[in-house]
């Protein structure tokens, strides 16, 4: 793996306000499954991971996600994330 490039996706995590969310592309535009494999590998507790969605709001680790993303006040609309209300570029 790419550390350089590894480390601007967990910098880029870091700058998601919590009560917000981005997208797997929009972390790596080129290579969003690259973003998605960074943080599968990541252990550092500094890395916001949940506030990382697919691009229509649904969620790639499920219910856990889903707790830790209510916690922090994140909208839902059904199953998904509500991406107008919660979805912030970085």
């Amino acid at each position: 793996m790419n550390e350089e490039r590894a480390e601007e996706v967990r910098r880029r995590v870091r700058s998601v306000p919590a009560g917000f969310v981005t997208t797997y592309g929009d972390l790596c535009p080129a290579a969003p499954r690259f973003a998605g494999a960074v943080l599968a590998s990541c252990d550092d507790r500094e890395v916001p991971w949940q506030r990382i969605v697919r691009a229509d709001g649904s969620l790639a680790k499920g219910a856990r996600q889903r707790r830790l993303l209510e916690s922090e006040g994140v909208p839902f609309n059904g199953e998904r994330v509500d991406m107008r209300a919660a979805w912030v570029p970085v």
